[in-house]
């Protein structure tokens, strides 16, 4: 599905300044806010979807891009881009709490964490990141694999709060509750996140038993992906809430794919090309033939040799490479030919090649006075007067 025009999420014209920006960001904001609409899951899109089309429009070099290209200049790869993980970049969700409490300052607290006065301390989930090596039979067909990731995961004990069961959470003395303090410089009031709860507004009195308080434990965790047909060497695939446990019930990160390729005893490919080499008979390469070679998908496809054909050449089947992971035609294999000398000849083979010889005019015969006059004549024409190369 395309996505919106952000101005037109915002409601706004695209010679909006930046004051109409704000105000028209802060009314939809408020309105979407997960904390005014609990359970909406509805509403949370809008939220996230405004959020991001005023993280673009309100600082001036991205609006730049998005007003020259589009959501193009963001999408994977592009200049102005976020490589697929949404205008915030890798740290997406601080950089989104930061813009909402520029705007907003602390009426609801960092990422909406703050409700009826008390502070959760909720955090994101770390991302994760796992090399996957696929085979090129895999890359051609697409594949379902079951990979096992090392992760921190809520703590089953205390469901992540970090106390033992039948305890309860301390408010915090030092920020009471708060999740934040303030301090008084002369003129100056500065706030920052509680040190002691780290912006909890509570801390563990009675650590759990398996998580010692953490409210996280490190597992093996097995995920069933998906590989789709076409991916090249260095694919990246975002799983989104597949990485880490987020501290305290917050949100998981993402877990990301990174996809290498294992190298093939027959093919080389080239994007959506595959390239190999095939020997071919003395014989097929003079008078021209029609061979059997492998393709990619186990199948085989007839080549035809022309006559005269030499070692290096290159041939084409269309249609007979890769696909491609976006879509469209799929690519070619290109095959190279090596002619093969034959070897262990019996008397009548080489009776018929020397008559072959004789009837081509060539000296075969390395005992012949044509034979080294033209293995003279060579040495001649690359040589000069005094032995060296010709240059």
């Amino acid at each position: 599905m395309s996505k919106r025009d952000f101005y037109e999420i915002l409601g706004v014209t695209k010679s909006a300044d930046e004051k109409t920006l704000k105000v028209a960001y802060r009314k939809l904001a408020m309105e979407y806010h997960p904390d005014r609409n609990p359970g909406d899951d509805a509403a949370e899109a809008k939220f996230k979807e405004v959020g991001e089309a005023y993280a673009i429009l309100s600082d001036a070099d991205k609006r730049a891009a998005y007003d020259r290209m589009g959501h193009a200049a963001f999408e994977q790869g592009g200049n102005g881009g976020y490589g697929g993980q949404g205008p915030f970049g890798a740290g997406g969700a601080a950089e989104f709490a930061d813009i909402f409490e520029q705007v907003f300052g602390d009426a609801f607290g960092r990422g909406g964490g703050r409700r009826g006065g008390s502070h959760t301390g909720a955090a994101r989930g770390n991302d994760l990141r796992f090399d996957l090596e696929v085979s090129l039979e895999d890359a051609f067909t697409g594949k379902e694999t079951t990979i096992t990731v090392p992760t921190a995961m809520n703590c089953e004990r205390c469901d992540g709060q970090g106390n033992e069961p039948g305890t309860e959470l301390e408010t915090c003395p030092t920020c009471h509750g708060a999740g934040r303090i303030r301090r008084s410089q002369g003129l100056f009031t500065m706030e920052q996140t509680c040190p002691q709860c780290g912006g909890r507004g509570q801390y563990v009195k009675t650590p759990c038993q398996d998580c010692d308080g953490v409210g996280r434990v490190r597992k093996n965790r097995t995920l069933t992906v998906n590989i789709p047909a076409g991916v090249e060497d260095g694919t990246r695939i975002r799983l989104a809430g597949e990485g880490e446990a987020g501290a305290r019930g917050g949100p998981r990160g993402d877990l990301y794919l990174f996809l290498s390729a294992k190298p093939h005893e027959l093919f080389e490919r080239d994007g959506p090309n595959l390239y190999c080499r095939t020997p071919a008979s003395m014989v097929s390469a003079a008078l021209g033939a029609t061979i059997e070679v492998p393709t990619i998908d186990g199948g085989k496809a007839e080549l035809k040799i022309p006559a005269g054909a030499q070692t290096g050449r290159r041939m084409r089947l269309r249609g007979k490479g890769m696909p491609r992971l976006r879509g469209g035609p799929r690519g070619d294999m290109v095959i190279e030919l090596f002619v093969e000398t034959p070897r262990n000849l019996c008397d009548r083979q080489k009776e018929l090649l020397k008559e072959f010889c004789s009837l081509s005019g060539e000296g075969c015969n390395p005992d012949s006075d044509g034979f080294f006059h033209k293995v003279k004549q060579f040495w001649n024409d690359v040589t000069t007067d005094d032995g060296r190369p010709n240059a």
